[in-house]
C-alpha cells in the first residue's frame, strides 16, 4: 500500500500557457532515473491522485514534474494553479521499469518521446549510466509546436558537454522550426529520414526506448519490429522498451 509524503511546492514554471513544470521538495527518498511516482491532493473530501515521471536526477534535492494541462482534466488544471509555498503529496515507493537497468547493452542508444514523454529521459541523463554505456546517444522530442520544446538549455548543455555522444533531434510537428523535422516519428524511422538527421542506423545493436503518445509507441513498434528491432522483454532480451503515457 502507498504512503504519502507532504511536500512543498518550490516553483511552478510555465513553459506556455499549457505545458508547466512543478517543482516540489520533500523528505529526501532514492528512485532509480526513469521511475514515476503519484501526485495527490485533496478534493471531495478525500485524494485525487494520477502518476508523473520524475525529471530530476536521483540525486537533485528538488523533484520535478513535467505537466501538460488538460483543459477538460481534473487534476492537471489543479496541478496548474499550484503556487510556491502550497502543498502536495507524493507517494512512496517510486514506481515503474522504465530504466536503463532493464535495457540490454548495445552501441547506440535512441530516447524517443512525445511531449511530456522526454521527462524520464532527462532523469536518466543526469546520471553516469548511459554516458558509460553507450557510446552514441540520440535524445528525439516530438511535439506540435516550438514553443512545447521544454528544457532547451540542460539540453544543449549536455549536448556541448558530451560532444560526439550525444545528438539532440527536435520533431515539430504544427509548424517549420529551426533544426527540427516535420512529421510523425513512425513515419519518419521507416523513411529514413530520423536516421539521416542524427547520422546513425538503426541496427541490432542499437537501444531504443520510446516514452509518450500511445499511437506513436504502438506504430513506431511495428515499423521496429519489421526492422528487426523487436520489443524487450526480461524473458526474451530484444531492442525497444516502451512506456505508455496514458
Amino acid at each position: 500500500m502507498a504512503q504519502w509524503l507532504t511536500g512543498e511546492v518550490i516553483e511552478n514554471y510555465a513553459w506556455n500557457q499549457e505545458l508547466f513544470s512543478l517543482r516540489v521538495r520533500t523528505q529526501p527518498f532514492e528512485f532509480i532515473a526513469g521511475q514515476f511516482v503519484r501526485l495527490g491532493l485533496p478534493h471531495d473530501g478525500g485524494r485525487i491522485q494520477r502518476a508523473y515521471s520524475l525529471v530530476n536526477g536521483p540525486d537533485d534535492g528538488v523533484l520535478d514534474f513535467l505537466v501538460n494541462r488538460v483543459h477538460d482534466g481534473l487534476f492537471s488544471p489543479m496541478l496548474h494553479d499550484l503556487k510556491a509555498g502550497q502543498t502536495i503529496e507524493v507517494s512512496q515507493p517510486p514506481s515503474g521499469f522504465f530504466t536503463l537497468n532493464e535495457v540490454p547493452d548495445g552501441d547506440s542508444l535512441w530516447l524517443i518521446s512525445t511531449g511530456t514523454g522526454i521527462g524520464p529521459y532527462l532523469s536518466m541523463l543526469t546520471t553516469d549510466i548511459p554516458w558509460q554505456r553507450f557510446s552514441r546517444i540520440h535524445l528525439i522530442h516530438a511535439v506540435r509546436y516550438g514553443a512545447d520544446l521544454a528544457y532547451q538549455r540542460k539540453i544543449l548543455d549536455w549536448v556541448e558537454a558530451h560532444p560526439g555522444q550525444l545528438n539532440y533531434q527536435p520533431i515539430v510537428s504544427r509548424e517549420d522550426y529551426p533544426g527540427a523535422l516535420r512529421g510523425r516519428i513512425p513515419a519518419l524511422i521507416e523513411s529514413g529520414d530520423l536516421q539521416r538527421a542524427v547520422g546513425d542506423v538503426l541496427n541490432e545493436r542499437a537501444q531504443v526506448m520510446l516514452c509518450g503518445n500511445p499511437d506513436m509507441i504502438r506504430d513506431a513498434k511495428v515499423v521496429l519490429n519489421d526492422m528487426g528491432l523487436p520489443k524487450n522483454l526480461r524473458r526474451k532480451p530484444g531492442n525497444v522498451t516502451m512506456e505508455h503515457y496514458w
